[in-house]
């Protein structure tokens, strides 16, 4: 009998457990869905002013309530950047009127330099994936029209692009660049090469990346800036953050997207050297510093809202034990002041610049980690870093940039990728997985999602 009823107590609670268990994962589903909803609601806020004080042009600055171009004619910079969140979000009427505005108003045929990194990650990824998301051709038509205006960036010496291109003249200027801007930019032209059949895209932009990796140092490491013309590094200042970043991020990418098994080789050759010169273990925390190309000494213990994009890409590199130390090392920076600062020296936990600019890349890491893991932990993540986003940032007419994390004084600024990007990454930390299929697409730096379909 002692041993019915210790079976039957057994039984009850395994099932209470199952029961509670449900509930929390009930509970869970619901606070996602939820948070869900709260993104796309706040995105809403941001674009519908956007829409109200600034439609047709480049960006919004939310508190004088103008409108911004950053070459002085519109490119519709955030329409076309915020294109496929609008889909994503099922914001239906949105993004028609956004297409609608892209396909009857924007013109490339202008007399105006455009740097030639940014309009390739924001404008012709935006086209692209807008492209494949709505198959509707004339936003492919504008992306190879875009494509070749680009194209002369690329007539260097060395075949790495000039920083800045006129888009009807031609004519190039800006000989010191750095390895992002010469390495991140194959993702974008070879999809335009796969979907128009055209290899001198593709051909172009791997040339660029290849000859970035070719002037590596002896210990592997690349620099913070180079001559195109000259191939000659002018800042042997090496790192992950902004000037290199997305250097490493489409080596690793272009091998997935394209099977290029020059791009995987590159990343195999590149990898291990971040980590022996550029990892640091302070207070048995994991950084990434900064250190010299050519000797490999540390040069600077900072780190930053740039850095913390490499989470994502070692997770989607398949190395989660580091990703989620150093996502602890982001969070830790993000709840320093309740919102993470542009630099931090990780040494000392002091400040070093205190601006925010609606930076994606912590929340992007913090995407990739749930896909991976699906551990809880990292939806709280998202949801303390999103509930202090609104709180800090929304403002009556959209979100603003902050000037100092310290003293939260907002900033006139919105850039498209807080729409593209940083809205993009928070709603898909919380939305159903059947909103993208992530195992189907490459995010390119700017967050537009591009097929795995060749």
């Amino acid at each position: 009998m002692p041993d019915r009823i210790a079976l039957i107590a057994f039984l009850m609670a395994a099932f209470v457990a199952f029961a509670m268990g449900g509930c929390t994962k009930s509970r869970q589903g619901e606070d996602a869905q939820q948070l869900a909803a709260r993104v796309r609601t706040e995105f809403l806020h941001a674009w519908n002013n956007y829409e109200r004080y600034a439609w047709g042009h480049d960006a919004l600055r939310p508190l004088s309530k103008i409108a911004h171009d950053w070459y002085g004619q519109s490119l519709l910079m955030t329409p076309v950047d915020a294109l496929d969140t609008l889909i994503l979000m099922r914001l239906d009427g949105e993004a028609e009127r956004a297409r609608s505005l892209i396909v009857s108003d924007l013109s490339f045929d202008r007399d105006i330099y455009v740097k030639n990194f940014e309009i390739t990650i924001r404008l012709l990824g935006g086209l692209l994936s807008g492209y494949e998301l709505t198959g509707d051709q004339r936003l492919l038509s504008l992306a190879e029209d875009l494509g070749n205006r680009l194209m002369p960036a690329f007539n260097s010496p060395t075949g790495l692009p000039y920083g800045y291109v006129n888009l009807h003249t031609g004519q190039i200027r800006d000989a010191v660049t750095n390895p992002a801007e010469t390495g991140t930019l194959l993702l974008e032209f070879g999809t335009l090469s796969k979907l128009t059949g055209k290899p001198v895209f593709y051909e172009k932009a791997k040339r660029a990346l290849v000859e970035t990796f070719k002037r590596r140092s002896p210990l592997g490491l690349v620099g913070q800036s180079i001559n195109v013309d000259t191939g000659a590094w002018t800042n042997t200042d090496s790192h992950i953050s902004g000037g290199i970043d997305s250097y490493y991020e489409y080596l690793w990418k272009c091998w997935l997207l394209f099977g290029d098994k020059d791009c995987r080789d590159m990343w195999n050759a590149s990898i291990p050297v971040v980590h022996k010169y550029l990892a640091d273990e302070i207070r048995g925390e994991l950084w990434y510093g900064h250190a010299d190309m050519q000797t490999g000494k540390r040069t600077e213990t900072t780190y930053g809202a740039l850095d913390a994009f490499f989470p994502a890409l070692l997770a989607l590199s398949g190395d989660l034990k580091r990703a989620r130390r150093l996502q602890a090392s982001s969070f830790k920076m993000w709840n320093l002041h309740g919102i993470e600062p542009e630099t931090l020296d990780y040494k000392t936990m002091r400040v070093v610049a205190g601006s925010y600019h609606l930076r994606p890349e912590i929340v992007e890491s913090t995407y990739y980690l749930y896909h991976y893991t699906g551990d809880p932990e990292y939806r709280q993540m998202g949801k303390k870093m999103f509930d202090d986003f609104v709180k800090y940032c929304r403002t009556d007419s959209g979100y603003a940039a902050l000037a100092d994390v310290t003293s939260k004084q907002q900033r006139d600024e919105m850039e498209s990728f807080a729409l593209a990007e940083t809205f993009k990454y928070f709603y898909l930390l919380f939305a159903s997985s059947e909103t993208l299929q992530f195992d189907k697409v490459i995010f390119n730096t700017e967050a537009h999602p591009l097929r795995r379909a060749w």
